[in-house]
Formats: structure tokens, sequence, C-alpha cells
């Protein structure tokens, strides 16, 4: 059994894990790399699509800059959910940059040892801000579980499966 220090030291080195990001741009992405382009004057470092939400990896900064096309691309793209992440290669700092609306309280770390599955609880201090973070009938969180999935990997160790979970931080 670990200890407690010698677990949070491991839950440590998870969250501050280097990330490989895919970066493959079908037809679809490129024409949408070159229109996010012509409205914000800013290139994407990604683009990934998930259903109907759009995700526009940028970085650092240029994300302000963009933000600021924010209502015009939403208003653009009427029927797709828009979403702008600053562009992180370390584990917690994108994790930060999935959810940029709702305060995050705290992140900590539970494993399924069945499974080996490493889950990290993204904790908020209202239900409201879970609603956020969660999307409408969970479609939001699905995405980004689905990202984690399919386009990011660990630079240092193999792929291991990692969930995001979200829930209200009990006081």
């Amino acid at each position: 059994m670990l200890s407690t220090i010698q677990s949070m030291f491991i839950d440590n080195l998870l969250l501050y894990q280097k990330l490989d990001m895919k970066k493959i741009f079908s037809n679809k992405e490129l024409l949408l790399f070159h229109l996010f382009h012509d409205i914000t004057k800013v290139f994407p470092q990604n683009i990934i699509i998930v259903k109907d939400i759009m995700f526009f990896f940028l970085d650092n900064e240029n994300y302000f800059e963009a933000k600021l096309k924010l209502p015009y691309l939403r208003k653009k793209f009427q029927h797709r959910r828009i979403v702008l992440v600053r562009e992180e290669v370390v584990l917690v700092n994108l994790i930060f940059g999935f959810f940029p609306d709702p305060y995050i309280h705290s992140i900590r770390i539970d494993r399924n040892t069945r499974t080996r599955q490493i889950i990290i609880i993204v904790g908020f201090l209202s239900y409201e801000e879970r609603g956020i973070a969660v999307g409408s009938n969970g479609d939001y969180i699905k995405a980004v579980n689905e990202i984690f999935d399919t386009q990011i990997k660990f630079a240092e160790y193999q792929k291991f499966p990692v969930r995001i979970k979200c829930e209200v931080v009990k006081m």
C-alpha cells in the first residue's frame, strides 16, 4: 500500500505529464482553419471536431485576441458549439484550458484498480458551474473525454486510459 505522501507525489507527477496531441487535418478542418484565420487573424494550432463541438486550440499569446471574435464565430456557426482552448503541453494546464468559463476549485486523481483507469476529478463549487462544465446531456464532457481517448498521448509513458469527471465539491 502506498503512503499518502507517495500517492500525492505520484498524482503530481501525473498531473504535470507532458502531452503530445495529434494534428491531423481533413479538408473540413483545413477549411475551418482558413475561415478561423480570416475572422480572427489568428492561426489555430489544431482543430478537433467532436459531434457538433468544434475545438480550436490556440497559442497562449493569441488566445485573448481570438476570444474577442468568439461571439461572431458563434453567430457564424449557429448549429455548432465553438470552444477556444489554450494549447498546452502539460496535463493540468490543458484540463484548465478545457474549462475556461466555470471556476475550478480543485483537481484530484482517483484510480479504478480493476480497469487501471485514471480518473481526473475536476471539482466545482456549485451545480451551475458543474452544469456548464458537463454541458447539455453531458455532451461537452463526453467530447473532452473522446479527445483524451483519440488525440492525446502522454509523452513519457505508454498510453493509459484517462477519464475526466466533473463533480461539485462538498465543503
